[in-house]
């Protein structure tokens, strides 16, 4: 079995197990869909959006759907999981609202941002191998269930709690990282598309601030969600809190931050003005720039 092959295969079996194990713990407590608990159905339909959309994608060698497709879940989950409630409450319909604005705003984000561009450089070579390219699309799916842990467990609670401080103080957050990560993309978007800035990296607006504002405003946005969700977690659904935990590390140490600064330090390492950007900009908490002399 070649090294690649065995990636792959590797990918998919953790994927799937560890969905599997997520989708157990945060059961308990679920509503029921028939004989089912709603968790596990939403689990069903994360992985099965994900093959299916997986289908074309390989045969066409294209990830330009890829992005795409994580929305679209995301979307679905949301929106069945409210329309099979009995009795949702206001916790779960202003979660349910948070998230449908932040799938469709990211999802229609990055799939506009894949057409201009030509495509996503993480998958160059791996679409052309049906059981490595699969995994990504199994990853996917655990991504969206792991993401959406803290928010299903709200929308699949069995007994309605009070709309209170923690729902009032993880609302202010979700608000303010949404913000943060709106505007951080849409100040590089707008840097990018002047043609004078094609070879220079961004340190003007937020961008001053944090040299990954966007990453930070994604990371606050989950951690309101998390706070919204403390009052309705109990036993096993505690497990439900490793959704802030994972995009920090998703962020921070795996496919974020790590990437992007190497690519950035390839391309702009030697430059006077990137070692002066990096050493007076924090990586992901902002901090209002140095005045400069005039």
């Amino acid at each position: 079995m070649s090294k690649r092959l065995q990636v792959g295969v590797t990918s998919l079996a953790l994927s799937t197990s560890v969905g599997m194990l997520l989708t157990l713990a945060l059961s308990s407590g679920s509503t029921e869909i028939g004989a089912l608990p709603t968790f596990v159905v939403c689990a069903i339909i994360s992985y099965g959006l994900n093959y299916v959309a997986f289908i074309p994608s390989y045969l066409g060698r294209t990830e330009h759907y890829f992005d795409l497709t994580g929305s679209i879940t995301t979307v679905t989950l949301i929106v069945f999981v409210l329309a099979t409630s009995n009795n949702p409450d206001a916790r779960s319909f202003s979660v349910a609202i948070m998230v449908l604005i932040w799938a469709v705003r990211l999802g229609s984000f990055l799939f506009f941002r894949a057409q201009e561009t030509g495509g996503d450089s993480r998958f160059e070579k791996v679409k052309r191998y049906p059981l490595s390219f699969l995994s990504w699309w199994s990853l996917q799916a655990l991504w969206v269930l792991t993401n959406l842990a803290c928010a299903l467990t709200i929308l699949t609670n069995r007994d309605s709690k009070p709309f209170g401080i923690f729902a009032v103080i993880g609302t202010t957050l979700w608000v303010l990282g949404f913000a943060i990560e709106v505007v951080a993309d849409q100040q590089k978007k707008k840097f990018r598309r002047n043609p004078i800035n094609s070879e220079k990296f961004i340190n003007s607006g937020l961008w001053a601030w944090s040299r990954h504002p966007n990453y930070f405003g994604e990371i606050i946005l989950w951690i309101g969600i998390a706070v919204i969700a403390l009052p309705v977690l109990s036993g096993w659904r505690w497990v439900a809190l490793i959704s802030p935990i994972f995009v920090i590390m998703l962020l921070t140490r795996i496919s974020g931050i790590p990437i992007l600064e190497r690519r950035a330090e390839t391309q702009w390492g030697d430059e006077d003005d990137y070692k002066t950007y990096v050493d007076e900009t924090p990586m992901l908490l902002p901090r209002p720039p140095k005045a400069k002399l005039k």
